[in-house]
């Protein structure tokens, strides 16, 4: 951390900021969570800091006797709450307990993929699953390892899956995703049809590995009141009976697809099993909801970072250029926009209908290659579904019927697809080359790397992708896009500003 800033700050940087910097890194590590002589418990590197922390409000409850000046024994169900209060107050612990093993599992990666295609994990997908593996020395380990969309995350988590060999939960973000790991397992490890169970709101089949979606797991059924059905008497808390799945069975190992995501219901269950393996996958840790520090404690810390730019300049995901195009409002849309309430602005600036014949002008351009037009709100994307004469999918789209679409897409019998914020995380489209985006979750720079991680995928052809983000001038629409780009900018992306005149003018003369 301090070499970066001395690299590329423009003054020295002051020591205070050094010390800082340097104060609170080292503070993990001087909290171990670990076992001795066959218990749990909380090991302190200095007196004074297991003294501080147990008289904690959040930390006191979650720790057992003290048995000695250093040392406190801990319930192995507190493990998981224990970190989250811990790294609340400023002491993140580091947590070298250990793993269950969890039933074995015989499987392997295939030298030759089911349809003939040769296949070994590339160079930076073995370092990433190493750092994983040398987290937790030989019974492997627990983190987050963040590679950008394209870059064979899902390969990584099969990396790690053949290392461990054991019985394996993977929770994905829907149902299109999960169906996504389970043609891949089948393609490229030696996993059987039987051994591959799907557990969503359409099947519930659990298996040696089970593909989970975070929608089932997140289903609450409420309790019946209290008093056995008085309709006055208050109702009980929400319950989330598939939740039971992470807990009850004999995993080994639990992979969060897109971990950025993870839900709070997910988050509580995590916390009660951190005697297995957890694997978190992600293109960002960016977390909108402000509970990174959850994902750090729960799943791990960041095991492995691969640059996009660097993954990028090796070949590995396509080059993009990146460029948002700047509409204007005419007098009155401008007057609708500053009398609207300001919970409504974003809605009347990102909708505006110069975005429409914008979007229809880049299609024209963009004729010949494969097209994601992505936006926020469906009355928006339906208007530009009706004009663009193209499939539209969005969160109500049936599963089965957004399978079909993007199979059509990837043949080439479509090539243009408008999608809602659905087609956002884990849809492998490695023939889409050009987004559009006309609106977006407000400010959200993970939402913005996961659009531009849509046509990042190595084209066959080795072709450039392109990002069109359309923000209407002097609204809160330019404001949010400006704080959306914030992440992509971080990994080495500039967006070029452009007016749309001038590009309506480039795509009339042919340019």
């Amino acid at each position: 951390m301090l070499a970066a800033l001395e690299r590329f700050s423009r003054y020295e940087v002051p020591q205070a900021v050094r010390g800082e910097i340097a104060d609170q890194a080292a503070r993990y590590g001087r909290l171990r969570i670990e076992m001795a002589d066959g218990r749990l418990v909380l090991r302190a590197a200095d007196p004074a800091i297991l003294e501080e922390v147990s008289r904690a409000r959040q930390v006191a409850p979650l720790l057992g006797q003290r048995l000695g000046p250093l040392v406190a024994a801990v319930d192995p169900l507190a493990r998981g709450r224990l970190k989250q209060a811990l790294i609340k107050i400023g002491w993140p612990a580091e947590d070298v307990a250990g793993y269950t093993p969890g039933a074995p599992l015989d499987l392997a990666l295939r030298n030759v993929t089911t349809d003939g295609e040769p296949f070994r994990l590339r160079d930076y997908q073995l370092a990433a699953v190493g750092s994983f593996w040398a987290a937790g020395g030989r019974d492997g380990g627990s983190g987050v390892l963040v590679l950008p969309c394209g870059a064979g995350k899902t390969l990584i988590g099969m990396g790690v899956m053949e290392r461990a060999r054991t019985r394996t939960l993977i929770l994905a973000t829907s149902v299109v995703a999960a169906r996504q790991w389970r043609r891949e397992l089948l393609r490229r490890t030696t996993l059987r049809e039987d051994e591959i169970g799907e557990y969503s709101g359409q099947v519930k089949s659990v298996r040696p590995v089970t593909i989970a979606t975070y929608q089932v797991m997140t289903y609450r059924a409420r309790r019946a009141s209290v008093d056995g059905g008085d309709p006055s008497a208050p109702a009980a808390p929400p319950v989330y009976p598939h939740l039971e799945l992470l807990a009850h069975q004999d995993w080994g190992l639990v992979i969060y697809d897109e971990v950025h995501l993870l839900p709070a219901p997910v988050f509580r269950m995590t916390a009660e099993i951190q005697s297995k393996r957890r694997l978190g996958l992600t293109a960002t840790l960016v977390r909108e909801d402000g509970r990174a520090d959850d994902v750090f404690s729960l799943i791990g810390p960041k095991r492995y970072d691969a640059p996009w730019r660097s993954l990028e300049a090796q070949g590995w995901i396509a080059p993009a250029v990146c460029e948002e195009v700047r509409v204007a409002m005419t007098p009155q849309e401008r007057m609708t926009y500053a009398v609207a309430e300001p919970e409504d602005r974003y809605r009347v600036a990102a909708t505006v209908p110069r975005k429409l014949a914008l979007t229809v002008a880049l299609c024209e351009r963009h004729r010949d290659d494969r097209v994601l037009v992505i936006g926020q709100y469906i009355d928006q994307l339906k208007a530009l579904a009706a004009v663009l004469e193209a499939p539209l999918i969005t969160g109500a789209t049936p599963a089965r019927e957004r399978e079909r679409l993007y199979e059509r897409f990837r043949s080439g019998d479509v090539r243009l697809l408008v999608v809602s914020k659905v087609a956002n995380f884990s849809i492998d489209l490695p023939e889409a080359n050009v987004a559009i985006q006309v609106s977006g979750t407000f400010g959200s720079r993970q939402e913005e790397a996961q659009r531009l991680g849509r046509i990042l995928r190595p084209k066959a052809d080795g072709g450039q992708a392109r990002f069109y983000t359309l923000v209407t001038r002097e609204t809160n629409d330019q404001d949010f896009a400006m704080h959306r780009q914030l992440f992509l900018a971080e990994q080495g992306y500039s967006y070029e500003i452009r007016d749309e005149r001038q590009v309506v003018a480039d795509i009339q003369l042919g340019r």
